[in-house]
């Protein structure tokens, strides 16, 4: 090969994994790093949800190739379902598990049903992703491991005894795994959103809103599009230097 051949050569696209792409904070990932060039695969828990997934990436950039796939991230799925999705999908250069739900209930009312499913889609599904993923990042020697942790996992929320043990357990994993993978150009950190304005917060009570809204220090609730743009910088060469940590993105709701 010539040398001017070698400069021609087309640029390998780095490939990303997003789940719970359909909607909110993963759609807005998805989108912004598909518009940034990357080869995106978002993960749903539907074939409808993949197919929003795939038509909002086609409307980002058609020369992308992006497209949704399929993995039901809940009490059904096994560590066999993710390695399926990773080996047929993968390998990927990049990992944003943003896949999570929420059961608000007391504790003294909460069924273990939905404290096991909780946990199950938020944390034992990042173990899963994180297993399979990492093994192709670390013989490549790259690779970028973001997980969406919550303000909750911090400062605790009455009715969400679950979802704050499931987002705190995902800042500890993300320090471990930072450790068990350093040196080996993968990195691992976590972004924590404060209030934003999705589907999921929509249906809260204006009460709770207006509480949130008058502890933010910013005066306003954040946009999908704010958790993208920490999320894209967190993933890209400019954060090498940057592993084992957590990003708040909360306008000052919770300051450390």
């Amino acid at each position: 090969m010539t040398e001017n051949q070698t400069e021609n050569a087309p640029v390998k696209r780095k490939k990303a994994l997003v789940t719970g792409a359909s909607r909110g904070i993963g759609a807005a990932i998805a989108a912004q790093l598909c518009a940034e060039g990357y080869e995106v695969v978002g993960t749903a828990t539907s074939e409808n949800g993949a197919s929003t997934i795939s038509a909002a990436l086609e409307a980002v950039n058609a020369e992308t190739q992006s497209r949704g796939a399929v993995l039901v991230l809940g009490t059904d799925s096994t560590e066999e379902d993710v390695q399926a999705l990773v080996a047929s999908e993968g390998p990927f250069d990049v990992l944003v598990h943003n896949a999570g739900m929420s059961a608000d209930n007391l504790l003294l009312r909460l069924k273990s049903a939905d404290w096991q499913k909780v946990i199950d889609v938020s944390l034992t599904s990042f173990y899963y992703l994180a297993k399979a993923c990492s093994r192709s990042m670390i013989k490549q020697k790259y690779g970028r491991i973001v997980a969406l942790s919550s303000v909750v996992g911090r400062m605790g929320n009455p009715g969400q005894t679950h979802y704050a043990a499931a987002k705190a357990g995902i800042e500890g994993m993300t320090r471990s795994l930072a450790w068990e993978v350093s040196g080996r150009g993968v990195t691992v950190n976590t972004v924590a959103p404060g209030f934003i304005e999705t589907d999921m917060t929509k249906v809260l009570p204006d009460e709770q809103k207006q509480l949130m809204l008058s502890r933010t220090a910013v005066g306003q609730f954040g946009k999908a599009e704010d958790i993208a743009s920490a999320v894209s910088f967190l993933v890209s060469d400019k954060a090498g230097f940057i592993t084992g940590a957590t990003l708040p993105v909360n306008g000052g709701l919770l300051m450390n």
